[in-house]
């Protein structure tokens, strides 16, 4: 079938800029969803920034919300953001069943990322992923909290998001330098290459303290 989910196969190794050697693998049979199924890491900085500069612009043009409310509810998405993250990444990346539907499942949104953490060109999350799913989070947050707070929320929520993206990508391919780098390139590395079943937040480790899935290096 054209559009048949290829098999994990041997990786195409090519050279890195960083002195490692860099992993890839062929997901799709078909060009058109191989092609989408890569994404360049500044991709989501260009889609998204200037949806959140809209959103906060057409919330402070309403003036129905003050600039310290506006801010506020900017921090709290971005918080929710997190949440969101961490509970993606556990139940939604890491799900999976013996069957053969779902172990393909799995690979597809998220054990390619595992079986080839050096691929630069699936770091960050694909557009066919995200404009869904930004869809289905705007509708909750607008639905639930109205129009005016909950689009101010929203716009955390995405750059929230691209905090998340931007992480995960340097985590891979640099060294950090500062304390804070450090430890978070250690948080999620652990969960990658000795923990599987901890470390789910990647930009902050702060469910994964709330709800005791820290990663052990001792499994």
């Amino acid at each position: 079938m054209a559009n048949q989910v290829l098999e994990p196969q041997l990786p195409r190794v090519s050279a890195s800029p960083h002195g490692s050697r860099g992993e890839t693998c062929r997901m799709f049979e078909n060009e058109i969803l191989e092609k989408f199924s890569r994404i360049h890491p500044s991709t989501p900085f260009l889609a998204w920034v200037p949806v959140t500069l809209f959103f906060l612009g057409r919330g402070w043009r309403r003036h129905d919300l003050g600039l310290l409310t506006l801010v506020g509810l900017f921090l709290c998405g971005m918080v929710a953001w997190t949440f969101s993250e961490y509970l993606l990444h556990r139940y939604v990346f890491h799900w999976t069943n013996g069957s053969s539907w779902g172990k393909r499942i799995h690979f597809l949104l998220h054990g390619v990322h595992h079986d080839y953490p050096s691929d630069k060109d699936r770091l960050v999350m694909p557009l066919l992923t995200s404009l869904p799913l930004s869809v289905i989070f705007y509708a909750l947050f607008t639905f639930t909290l109205g129009r005016s707070i909950g689009e101010a929320a929203f716009a955390g929520f995405i750059v929230g998001y691209l905090f998340y993206d931007g992480t995960h990508y340097y985590v891979h391919h640099f060294i950090p330098t500062t304390r804070w780098g450090k430890f978070l390139r250690r948080h999620h590395l652990t969960h990658h290459h000795a923990d599987h079943d901890g470390g789910f937040g990647v930009s902050s480790p702060l469910w994964d303290l709330v709800l005791q899935t820290m990663p052990s290096k001792k499994k």
